[in-house]
């Protein structure tokens, strides 16, 4: 298996009837970034196209930079010069900015209540778990219309994704 590819774990996700498709290429991007910033918290932007409201394609990941000031390794928060940015540079691809990503230094790649208070229930977030500085996994989420959890998506074939860590 390529190292930048999509390897299906349990079904546990469990969905809400929206499946995230994430191009290898993308993934890489992440990882690169999530481990370069370990130990603290990366954030990033996500690119690309929604159709029909159950299909979510993420052809782009943006890096930004941890713009928090404290508590950078369980933490983190995007600019909004990087916002506009991310933005700006969707609108050019005719693309859209539909959802984020950041990483979970030495835990599991599920949502924090401080994950829930700060989302918006119309984003994917993908939180990527980096252990050791190894990026390990990574989950999809989205947060309910009622704002109480998040709920899985579905990635690929209708799993969750784990990024491939082992050289090819």
């Amino acid at each position: 298996m390529e190292r930048d590819s999509l390897r299906t774990g349990g079904a546990e996700a469990g969905g809400v009837g929206v499946q995230l498709v994430v191009r290898p290429a993308v993934l890489a991007a992440i990882r690169k970034h999530v481990e370069a910033a370990y130990p603290e918290e990366a954030p990033g932007g996500l690119l690309g196209t929604v159709r029909d409201d159950t299909l979510v394609e993420v052809v782009d990941a943006v890096a930004s930079a941890n713009a928090r000031e404290d508590e950078r390794r369980r933490r983190y928060l995007i600019g909004p010069d990087d916002v506009l940015a991310l933005e700006r540079r969707a609108s050019a691809a005719g693309l859209q900015v539909v959802g984020y990503y950041h990483s979970h230094p030495d835990a599991p790649a599920r949502p924090s209540a401080f994950d829930r208070e700060h989302a918006w229930p119309w984003y994917v977030y993908l939180i990527v778990g980096v252990v050791g500085g190894r990026a390990l996994e990574a989950r999809a989420w989205r947060l309910s219309d009622d704002r109480e959890e998040f709920q899985a998506l579905t990635i690929g074939e209708g799993e969750p994704v784990t990024i491939d860590t082992e050289d090819s």
